[in-house]
């Protein structure tokens, strides 16, 4: 597969579990629909798999190392937000999960944030 339709691929999954997080995860806790929280719970497990799978395509094998590695603390926030789903079966009623949803969010914020930054630098 090419790199450039890889990366598109990597992108989309990416962005649609993302926003699959988001939205069960507010209405998990906000609002008070008569959806069964078991059904929310699964979107959310399905959204954090997604995520996954997009950071492991987009994985970038020819980039430096530092960016290669960079691209492994994105797939360990990908991990922390299976954690964070699996936390909504593992402990119900608790709100554990929010803890591992936030420390995936730091991490690819760093890690996004570091990666953007290399690439400006090994452009100039």
């Amino acid at each position: 597969m090419k790199q450039d339709k890889r990366i598109t691929i990597s992108n989309i999954l990416v962005i649609v579990g993302l926003i699959l997080m988001i939205v069960m995860a507010v209405a998990f806790l906000l609002v008070n629909l008569d959806i069964n929280p078991e059904v929310l719970k699964w979107i959310y497990f399905a959204g954090t798999f997604t995520v996954l799978a997009g950071r492991l395509i987009g994985m970038d094998r020819d980039a430096s190392l530092r960016i290669k590695r960079l691209h492994g603390i994105l797939a360990f926030s990908a991990l922390l937000y299976c954690a964070s789903a699996s936390c909504m079966f593992i402990y119900e009623g608790t709100n554990n999960w929010i803890a591992f949803l936030l420390a995936g969010i730091v991490t690819q914020s760093y890690a996004q944030w570091m990666i953007d930054r290399q690439q400006g630098k090994s452009e100039k």
